[in-house]
């Protein structure tokens, strides 16, 4: 299980990426496209097409931290941008811990692949 403080602010990009793209490629996507510095601490979430699997960028200061996790079963939750042109989201952390945990937000209950 993974914990972060109430405080880290946490990114989601909406439009699916090629997740083949390492560390390097996702640093620049931050900067580039969701107009964030990677350097700040937060985490940046990406996932692909099929939201299946998702990829979280970290700079914790010391070091860049590139954190994977992929579904056996069913998908990721994901958001739809609410305005033309909204490239990201910041979640709070529960809400990000819904997320990787399969839980549908938009009721707040478990995918119907879900089991603890």
């Amino acid at each position: 299980m993974l914990s972060f403080p109430s405080t880290l602010r946490i990114f989601i990009a909406l439009e699916p990426c090629d997740l083949r793209a390492g560390m390097n490629t996702l640093h620049a996507f931050v900067a580039d496209k969701l107009k964030e510095n990677p350097k700040d601490k937060a985490l940046f979430v990406f996932t692909n097409k099929r939201r299946r699997l998702i990829k979280v960028l970290h700079f914790d200061g010391t070091g860049l931290w590139l954190m994977t996790k992929r579904l056996e079963e069913g998908t990721f939750f994901w958001p739809k941008a609410a305005q033309e042109g909204q490239v990201k989201l910041e979640l709070k952390p529960e809400a990000f811990t819904l997320l990787t945990d399969g839980i549908d937000m938009h009721g707040a209950r478990p995918r119907g692949w879900y089991e603890r």
